[in-house]
Order: C-alpha cells, then sequence, then structure tokens
C-alpha cells in the first residue's frame, strides 16, 4: 500500500512538473528584447546602405579588375580570371540576395499595408535595380521562386534572363509599376529611412526612368525599344544634374567610411594602376588619372605615372610597388569625397548619347556626350580642361573615332568602383578595348560571365544542374543580351 501510495505521489508530482514546464512555454522563452518585426524605415536605410556599401567595395577589388582599372599584384587569381577562387572579393552572389529577402519584406509591408503604400514604389525600383545587376553578371538565376524561403520553397528554379528582363514583375515591369505607384500616391505618410533622397517621390520617378532607360539600352539588341526609350525621352523625367544622383556619401571616418580605409597598408597597396587605364587615361590627356591613382616613386613633380599588364604571377615575377601608380587616396584617407553610386545623371547623358547615335531618340548625340563628360568630371570633383571636348583626342568624333566607343569609354572612366557596371558594358559593346592577361588562368579570353556559387551545386543540385546544362557554369558563355 505505501508503495502504491509513494508511486501516486511521484506521478502527480511528475504531471504538475511537466504542467508547469509547458505553461506559457512560447511567452517564458521568448526574448523580449528581440525584435519579431522591423519598421520599413528602417529596413530601407539598411538595404540602401548595404547594397551601395557591399557593391562599392566589390566594384573596388573585383569589378574594377574584370574591367582592368587595376591590376592586383598578389593574391591575385581573380585578376587573372580563375573567378571561383574569391580572395579579396568576387562573391557578390549573397550580396545581391540577402538585399532583395530584406527589400521585399518592405514590398510586402507596402502592399498589404495602407500605412506603408509610400514604400511601394522604392522597393519595386530597388527590386528591379538589385535583380538586374544579379542577372547582368550571372545570366539565368533563381528569381520567380528566390524569395519564398518561408513558404516551403528553399530550392527556388532557375528564370531565364529574358524572362527577368521582360516578363510581368520582371524589371522592366517593375519599374512600370513603381513609376505608376509613386505618380499616384496621394497619401499623408512620408518616406522615411530614404538615404538617397531623403523622402522625394518626384527624384525617385526620375531615378526610376533613367534605371529603365539604362536597362532598355541594355537590352536593345534583343528587343524593339525604341519607342519606350523615345516616351522616357520625351517626358524629361530623369536624372538631369549631379544633384539629382541616386547616391549616398561615404564619410571620412568610421563608421560610415568606404571599407577600403580599414584595410591593412599591405592590401590596399596590391591595387595599382593598369595598363589598360594607363593608355586609357593618357591617350585622353585625362585629369582624372590623379584621382583614381598615385605617382609613383619619389617624383617630385607628381607627374609621372605607370601601369602593370593585369594578371601577373606574382609566384614567377618580382614586383615592386614602387615602380607603379598605386590607387588613388580618395580610396583610402579622403573617402568623404566619395559617392556610393546608385545610378546618375552622367549615365543618364551617356546612355541618351548612345540612344541619338544609335538613332533610338531623335535629337544630337554630341550634346548629350558633352554634358555627359562635364557631369562626370564635377562628379569626380576634377576641373575640366578647356580642350578636353574641343581639340583632345575625347573630342566627339575627333580622328574619325568611333562614337559608341567614345562613349562608353568615358562611361568606363567615371564608372571605377562602380559594382561590375565597367565589365559589363564591356561585355555588352566591346568597348574600350582590353587587354590580354599576363597570366591568364582563361586561355587569354575576357569572362563574360561570373560563375554560380558552389553552394548552389550543392543547396540547390536538380535546379542548378539544369541551369548550368546550356552553359556549363562557364565564364565564357554569354547571357541573353550579350549578342557582342
Amino acid at each position: 500500500m505505501k508503495f502504491n501510495l509513494y508511486n501516486t505521489i511521484c506521478s502527480f508530482l511528475v504531471l504538475v512538473i511537466l504542467s508547469s514546464c509547458s505553461k506559457n512555454f512560447e511567452e517564458i522563452n521568448t526574448n523580449g528584447n528581440s525584435p519579431i518585426d522591423i519598421q520599413p524605415s528602417l529596413l530601407l536605410r539598411h538595404v540602401i546602405y548595404n547594397y551601395g556599401e557591399e557593391m562599392s567595395y566589390e566594384g573596388f577589388v573585383a569589378g574594377n579588375l574584370l574591367s582592368q582599372h587595376f591590376t592586383q599584384i598578389d593574391f591575385n587569381l581573380f585578376d587573372r580570371h580563375s573567378l571561383t577562387e574569391t580572395q579579396f572579393g568576387g562573391n557578390p552572389w549573397p550580396i545581391f540576395y540577402n538585399n532583395l529577402r530584406d527589400n521585399q519584406i518592405i514590398l510586402d509591408k507596402a502592399q498589404s499595408n495602407p500605412i506603408f503604400e509610400v514604400y511601394e514604389g522604392p522597393a519595386l525600383v530597388l527590386k528591379a535595380y538589385i535583380a538586374a545587376a544579379l542577372t547582368d553578371i550571372y545570366g539565368d538565376v533563381p528569381y520567380s521562386e528566390a524569395l519564398g524561403g518561408l513558404n516551403g520553397n528553399v530550392k527556388p528554379s532557375y528564370d531565364l534572363q529574358e524572362d527577368i528582363y521582360t516578363a510581368p514583375n520582371g524589371i522592366i515591369d517593375n519599374l512600370n509599376q513603381a513609376i505608376l505607384a509613386m505618380e499616384s500616391y496621394s497619401g499623408a505618410q512620408s518616406l522615411e529611412g530614404d538615404i538617397l533622397y531623403q523622402g522625394d517621390l518626384n527624384k525617385w520617378i526620375k531615378f526610376a526612368n533613367s534605371l529603365k532607360l539604362k536597362y532598355l539600352i541594355r537590352i536593345s539588341d534583343r528587343e524593339n525599344v525604341a519607342t519606350e526609350i523615345g516616351a522616357i525621352f520625351n517626358s524629361g523625367k530623369y536624372l538631369g544634374n549631379n544633384l539629382e544622383n541616386a547616391t549616398f556619401d561615404f564619410s571620412d571616418g568610421q563608421p560610415n567610411n568606404f571599407r577600403m580605409a580599414t584595410l591593412r597598408d599591405g592590401d590596399f597597396n596590391l591595387f595599382i594602376l593598369s595598363e589598360t587605364a594607363e593608355e586609357i587615361f593618357k591617350n585622353n590627356r585625362d585629369p582624372r588619372l590623379e584621382i583614381f591613382y598615385r605617382p609613383f616613386g619619389n617624383d617630385a613633380t607628381n607627374s609621372k605615372y605607370s601601369g602593370l599588364l593585369n594578371g601577373p604571377d606574382a609566384s614567377a615575377t618580382s614586383i615592386s610597388v614602387s615602380d607603379y601608380s598605386l590607387t588613388g587616396t580618395i580610396f583610402r584617407d579622403h573617402t568623404g569625397d566619395l559617392d556610393a553610386n546608385f545610378m546618375t545623371a552622367w549615365e543618364t547623358q551617356f546612355l541618351l548619347a548612345e540612344a541619338a547615335e544609335k538613332g533610338l531618340i531623335m535629337s544630337t548625340a554630341k550634346t548629350h556626350y558633352d554634358l555627359a563628360v562635364q557631369l562626370a568630371f564635377e562628379y569626380w570633383g576634377s576641373t575640366l580642361p578647356s580642350t578636353y571636348l574641343t581639340t583632345d583626342s575625347a573630342t566627339y568624333g575627333s580622328f574619325n573615332q568611333n562614337k559608341i566607343e567614345q562613349i562608353i569609354t568615358q562611361k568606363w572612366i567615371a564608372n571605377s568602383i562602380n559594382g561590375y557596371e565597367s565589365w559589363i558594358e564591356y561585355r555588352r559593346t566591346g568597348f574600350p578595348q582590353l587587354k590580354t592577361i599576363d597570366a591568364s588562368l582563361n586561355n587569354d579570353q575576357i569572362p563574360t560571365r561570373m560563375p554560380y556559387p558552389t553552394d548552389e551545386d550543392a543547396l540547390n543540385n536538380a535546379n542548378f544542374t539544369k541551369a548550368t546544362s546550356s552553359n556549363g557554369n562557364s565564364i565564357n558563355a554569354r547571357v541573353w543580351w550579350d549578342i557582342n
């Protein structure tokens, strides 16, 4: 009897303890100091800053190597075009998807709650912008199913680049939706967290139209885009001066200075003037050489600049940095003069110059070209020489030069550290003419796309295998719009 009573008491106590442990379990085990939701204003600020900072860094350590603004003299397998060997950078895949995910949260809130409606247009603009950079670098990528993890789809299929650009809810369509949403917005809520335009939706509309112009030009060898480009030009609602640029300023000190300012001296000095860039700047007598690079050696006149052919084999070559021009102090000591670049008036004018030269709009290409160059000099804080656009080789159409090459070369100069833009435009146009690589690991070919990360093979194998069946994940496979 005592034994049974003892068992009964023990069983009762166990039930009481278990009941106590399970009662209010979720409440007890929830960290009250950890947020479970976020205001769109905070997330918008985060997306803009994170993407701009990350891609500016990628532009310095990877984009500028592929476009041959810089040469890297050691730890440089990427510069030799082994693009899976990411040593300092060259892995933008997670940057795109992390920011697309966070931006989608903003968009979902804007489309489901009238209080946040003002965020819909900017979120659609950013979605189009980030998606365009993603597909321009990799080609076919997960897009329509890419952000479905919360719904259980952690293995998204790959969309064709053509669809990412032209299908409903693709790049062009999202920009059209964004413009419509912003033009029709009549609510009282202001756009907070906007470090690009401080809540000015009219400037966001111009930003969206400039981006639309850019992407229409990008696919213009595949699609008939003249009518749409003409409509943008005739509207005049695009970025027209540097005060309207979609950029934000880095600071001279932490925490918002350019990341290269915090890199070790030895690592920063691995990046020097490329031979390609040296020739372009000197042939054009371009004073911006002094901004992007430093004179080498003990030159008292500060006039000697020397570049090196991209992709040297550091193990077989002795390279002294004192013999070459290092990158400019703007990237390290004076980063307050540096911007994170999303879209600018000067790029818009270069696009209009190309459109005019190709007969896509009724306008004078030289007018847009000259204005673009002037705005680009102003953007980089350099004085435009009086002869630069009148008698020097940068003069539009001078010395029987290819005018499209002149437009793209000038855009190339101004696009330094702007993500992978110069390399993307080179792939689209073939300009400026890049050089062979000193010790190429890609059979002397300039890559035409980035390879998918190895994680995709491991984590999304079926869709990865299907996507690579046509291109082999080769860095020499062309993306859809690239018919150059």
